[in-house]
């Protein structure tokens, strides 16, 4: 569910309370035609992304059959079946990272499986008191690829915590999260853990939208890059967006003392 808030910021909701929120075969694709089109949409500014019900996801559905890719005739082409039909998953969960309208998610209850691979790829992370986390791949037999073990060594940096979560499948819960940076605020609740996303959505809706895309923009480049790299990436973006009206905008509100107002990209 997509809700068009104040401000240029928009509410996406996980909305199948009634399976825990778990990600049938829908999903996927639902998911990144949902973020590539606000990544299009010139009014979105920021997203908050939460889920309906006690949970926030329990991961992949299972009683789905379309999870499974379809059978084949031999070994090489279920093989690439399987490639083809994890993709899709993979391109739905990757679309959150690739808008650059930034991503604010609040996480209640469970966070499993799936649930951790979409939540890596979100820019900030909120979660209420009673939230966990599971890498729950390896107890059902197979290596998480979605994108937990792409991202999450990125995110925290303690390849020692990534390590002991993934191989064991053990929860952890939120003040542990916190500890590590999987999360930057932990709440009392959902409701004030969705308050505090909208409130963060905000104020990043209040800057300029050029700022904020080449923000999120440079730091995805320079989380995969060298530390030259980026400094020459970062250095060719600014030379043509340094050009944009919403620089003098901002230094001409900032001297006295003013809240700019920004055109919508």
């Amino acid at each position: 569910a997509v809700t068009v808030g104040e401000h240029g910021v928009y509410h996406v909701e996980l909305a199948r309370p009634e399976m825990r929120n778990a990600m049938n075969w829908r999903f996927w694709s639902e998911l990144r035609q949902v973020f590539d089109a606000l990544a299009q949409d010139a009014e979105c500014r920021a997203i908050v992304l939460s889920a309906r019900g006690k949970s926030f996801s329990a991961g992949l559905d299972l009683t789905d059959a379309g999870n499974m890719p379809p059978p084949a005739e031999d070994p090489a082409r279920q093989g690439l079946r399987f490639i083809k039909h994890l993709t899709v998953m993979q391109d739905g969960v990757t679309a959150v990272e690739n808008c650059l309208k930034p991503t604010i998610v609040a996480v209640q209850g469970a966070c499993v499986g799936a649930g951790v691979d979409l939540i890596t790829a979100c820019d900030v992370r909120l979660c209420s008191a009673d939230a966990f986390f599971c890498i729950k791949e390896a107890a059902v037999g197979l290596a998480a690829d979605v994108g937990t073990l792409a991202r999450l060594p990125k995110i925290v940096g303690n390849d020692s915590i990534v390590r002991e979560l993934a191989l064991t499948a053990r929860d952890c819960p939120a003040d542990e999260a916190k500890s590590f940076g999987l999360v930057s605020r932990v709440l009392p609740s959902q409701e004030e853990a969705i308050r505090a996303a909208k409130a963060i959505a905000q104020q990043i809706a209040e800057l300029s939208p050029v700022a904020i895309v080449g923000t999120k923009k440079n730091l995805n480049f320079a989380r995969d890059h060298t530390v030259a790299e980026s400094l020459d990436y970062v250095k060719t973006w600014n030379a043509c967006m340094l050009q944009t009206q919403d620089f003098q905008k901002a230094i001409a509100a900032s001297l006295k003392k003013a809240k700019p107002a920004f055109s919508k990209l």
